[in-house]
């Protein structure tokens, strides 16, 4: 489907008595011998955006249809703008909304109090203060242990990445006499559980009871289902909020002998994110001296056989980030460096080992992708990145499966896993930045060999109306298969200059089809699947956010075979009958498309990855605008 880069056309560019070949980028593959349309297009012609000669034939700008014979001519200016088709958009987040909390049934104790929450919440103490429980965190008139156990607590979120400030509250003295809401303080006699004599209990007191407790239903709720909705930061998260109980967290926390094991017991315990919380406290309590902090040029860029003062701290960084079987099989190269700044063989051998060992193409030429590999991010960098990836694993699943492919776009990786482990991992491509690829989770449900490829609208409009304007007749000289309202009709013959709702492309199966041998789909409303491609090269590249939104595999028979649960043997028979067939896997797999810029791999050390899309900063901010609405909410 998105895969419009694997197409090439050849059209003839003439000029006078020159000619030339020259490839039009719109992306799928196809054999060198089309022969160029009648009446060829010249490099000014594409330039001004259309043949400036060409007739054009319109009719009645409304349903496509067969250009009609009379239709009127048109002269150099296109008599209708090209159309585009816009994809999804990033928004202001906005915190969730907060109603104020029906106090009226909860007793003479809370007359006058006023507190605000989210819906959810207010219901949750609303139906348990409402029963007339006791206060779980004010006695005698003041606050007590399990309230100052809470309260302390709150102070050490910050190690699951989350914000201490999103749970603070000012605990008041026993002797609060200051008025709330503007109201002089009331005082309600009320019986001492330990002893038998009246006490005063101000209104401070019992605002702060259900402000507390408010702050803990929305630490449960946090460490459930994340601070933020995801989707409210962009059209290209999906994800079905989490549903969180809290009806009976409130009375669980007044019966726990430990509220803080309690609380604790609420976060994620899947072994990703246990992971990522580990490495965010050995962040948090490092030494912030920067002493062991290596630097080299991000802007280097340095080939073999030059000179660059630079290469004395590359041969540092590379013995202080590499592995020790790198450093042993290259220790000649190590301690023989003499500080010199000539880029030799032996130090090429030395840099390609260390780009191969961490994923990197082993060139030799240093750039920016292996100075990054080479520095890493910084400690703020990386606490920022395990901060928003924490967040994103309570999205997730708390369980992500036995059994499930985990894709995560801003590795350019995917991931099989079986039976709890990862099997096995491989290269993908995924959306270009202005084609990005979805942030949700789905069900994979059939493997289909030999596909044909429907054309979205979104390409159909955006990349191939402005060629099918000038030349009618570019489909069908690639082969393309074109319908309207389902009657199969030569793309010479379509009203291109009228809507094209009702037109449909397809790439029929070949050798150069955009989705190459099989596709691997999971039926969703972005129209996202994984698939192969016949444009290999892109998977030598470190960067590969290239496609039009799908997800690209470097392997994909390996990968249909793992789902299928058969061998690769039986794909490739598939393949080669040259059928198209569609096979359903035996049980739906989960396939999650995540995005994760820190995540840690199958032995458990957390890889840190470039923000390809900017999507962190959009969880940060929404991050500071929660913290801000909370501030007042209360």
């Amino acid at each position: 489907m998105m895969a419009l880069d694997a197409m090439r056309t050849k059209l003839q560019i003439t000029s006078g008595k020159k000619s030339a070949a020259f490839i039009l980028a719109l992306g799928v593959s196809v054999s060198a011998g089309i022969p160029a349309p009648a009446s060829a297009i010249t490099l000014m012609d594409l330039l001004r955006g259309g043949p400036g000669k060409i007739e054009r034939e319109r009719q009645d700008r409304g349903l496509p249809g067969v250009v009609q014979q009379n239709a009127p001519i048109g002269g150099d200016i296109d008599p209708e703008p090209t159309p585009r088709i816009s994809g999804p958009r990033y928004y202001t987040y906005k915190a969730d909304g907060t109603r104020a909390v029906d106090t009226s049934k909860f007793g003479p104790d809370y007359a006058g109090v006023k507190v605000s929450a989210t819906p959810e919440i207010a219901k949750a103490l609303e139906a348990y203060y409402a029963g007339g429980a006791k206060p779980i965190w004010v006695s005698n008139g003041d606050i007590n242990e399990r309230a100052s156990a809470v309260l302390a607590f709150f102070e050490t979120v910050g190690d699951s990445g989350l914000d201490p400030a999103d749970y603070s509250i000012s605990a008041p003295s026993s002797d609060v006499t200051a008025s709330i809401a503007g109201e002089p303080q009331a005082e309600v006699q009320t019986v001492s559980a330990t002893e038998n004599e009246a006490k005063p209990v101000n209104r401070a007191m019992m605002q702060f009871e259900l402000a507390l407790s408010a702050k803990v239903l929305g630490y449960v709720q946090d460490t459930t289902r994340g601070r933020i909705d995801p989707n409210k930061l962009s059209g290209y998260h999906d994800f079905k909020r989490k549903t969180v109980n809290l009806s009976p967290v409130l009375k669980l926390a007044a019966l726990s002998p430990d509220v803080t094991a309690y609380l604790k017991s609420r976060e994620p315990s899947n072994p990703e994110y246990q992971a990522l919380k580990a490495e965010l406290v050995k962040l948090l309590d490092e030494d912030k001296s920067g002493e062991n902090k290596i630097a080299v040029r991000s802007d280097l860029v340095l080939k073999p056989g030059e000179d660059n003062p630079e290469l004395a701290n590359v041969v540092k960084a590379i013995e202080h980030r590499s592995s020790e079987a790198l450093k042993s099989q290259h220790a000649p190269a190590l301690t023989g460096y003499q500080q010199t700044t000539q880029y030799t063989p032996e130090l090429v051998d030395l840099v390609k080992a260390f780009q191969s060992e961490n994923g990197l193409k082993a060139d030799g030429v240093i750039g920016r992708a292996t100075v990054r590999a080479m520095t890493g991010d910084s400690n703020e960098a990386k606490i920022a990145k395990l901060e928003v990836a924490m967040e994103e694993v309570r999205w997730l699943p708390a369980d992500l499966g036995d059994r499930y492919v985990f894709i995560n776009q801003p590795a350019f990786m995917a991931y099989y896993h079986d039976q709890g482990k990862e099997q096995f991992g491989m290269k993908v491509v995924i959306g270009s930045k202005t084609n990005q690829t979805y942030f949700f989770q789905d069900e994979i449900e059939t493997v289909e060999f030999n596909p044909y490829w429907g054309v979205p609208q979104s390409i159909i409009v955006n990349e191939m109306l402005p060629k099918l304007r000038n030349d009618p007749s570019y489909l069908d000289r690639l082969g393309y298969e074109v319908s309207v309202n389902g009657r199969a009709v030569s793309s010479s013959s379509v009203n291109w200059y009228g809507s094209t709702n009702a037109i449909s492309v397809r790439q029929p199966p070949s050798s150069d089809n955009a989705l190459g041998d099989l596709k691997i789909l999971f039926p969703n409303s972005h129209a996202i699947y994984m698939h192969d491609t016949p444009s290999k090269s892109f998977f030598n590249r470190d960067m590969r956010a290239l496609s039009h939104g799908c997800i690209r595999l470097v392997d994909p028979r390996r990968m249909a075979a793992a789902v299928l649960g058969t061998t690769m043997d039986n794909v490739n028979k598939q393949i080669a009958s040259g059928e198209n067939r569609a096979v359903s896997v035996p049980v739906k797999i989960p396939v999650y498309v995540a995005y994760f810029t820190a995540w840690p791999d199958k032995d458990g050390k957390v890889q840190y990855f470039d923000d390809v899309y900017d999507r962190d900063s959009y969880v940060m901010k929404a991050f500071a605008t929660t913290t801000k609405a909370r501030s007042t909410s209360i």
